[in-house]
């Protein structure tokens, strides 16, 4: 495998690169991106010619399940181009049929190596949550990110809201973990490529004080 093809920063996927990509050289590649991003040397790309060159069809190597929040665009966090990755965002990084089906799309039809479920420091969404905030649809959104809140044990006497900053980045990182569980035990096409080691599944947390993504121990290197 010609990894120094592959893992240059700067060229647009084709179907004979992402051939060439497995689930490893995947998560090395958005690994790679992130520590440029936060090392301030993001590569030097033509989005305009990569618009060109994506046109008559897309062979993302990635797929990223990620927060609405506005201070994380994947693409940038991970210095990935056009046609890089496929982005699959909602409050709270949870999954439903809408995004399993996305994600069935991504790796069964479209070739995607890795899907990497990403939560956040300071996460609105679970905040939310610990706070049982109810408004209209959110309601019903924020029940999604419960099974985190109520996973996460603590001293009798501890804050379990909003205000114990802790406690919430504990939540993100509980529900990264379910949501990996989700996408495993509802989406059997997706669970067969994982069996199969056709895809790897794995979770990530963005810090949003540092812009450094940590991925959970166990994924590929």
């Amino acid at each position: 495998m010609n990894t120094a093809n592959i893992t240059n920063p700067v060229i647009t996927q084709t179907a004979d690169t992402q051939a060439n990509i497995n689930s490893t050289t995947a998560i090395h590649m958005l690994k790679e991106g992130n520590a440029r991003f936060v090392g301030g040397k993001s590569a030097n790309r033509d989005l305009h010619a990569q618009v060109k060159q994506t046109a008559t069809g897309q062979y993302p190597f990635a797929s990223v399940v990620s927060c609405i929040d506005s201070r994380i665009p994947t693409e940038i966090i991970f210095d990935q181009g056009i046609g890089d990755i496929f982005n699959a965002r909602i409050a709270g990084n949870f999954v439903n049929e809408d995004i399993l089906g996305s994600l069935e799309f991504a790796c069964k039809l479209a070739g995607s190596k890795v899907i990497v479920v990403m939560g956040h420091t300071s996460c609105g969404a679970v905040k939310g949550a610990c706070d049982h905030a109810k408004l209209g649809n959110l309601t019903q959104m924020l029940d999604k990110i419960m099974p985190a809140v109520n996973a996460i044990e603590t001293a009798p006497d501890e804050d379990r809201s909003s205000k114990n900053i802790e406690f919430v980045n504990k939540v993100s990182h509980k529900n990264v973990e379910l949501t990996i569980a989700e996408i495993k035990a509802k989406s059997p096409v997706l669970l067969e490529m994982y069996e199969n080691g056709e895809i790897d599944i794995v979770g990530a947390m963005y810090d949003v004080k540092t812009g450094s993504v940590s991925f959970f121990e166990g994924a590929s290197v």
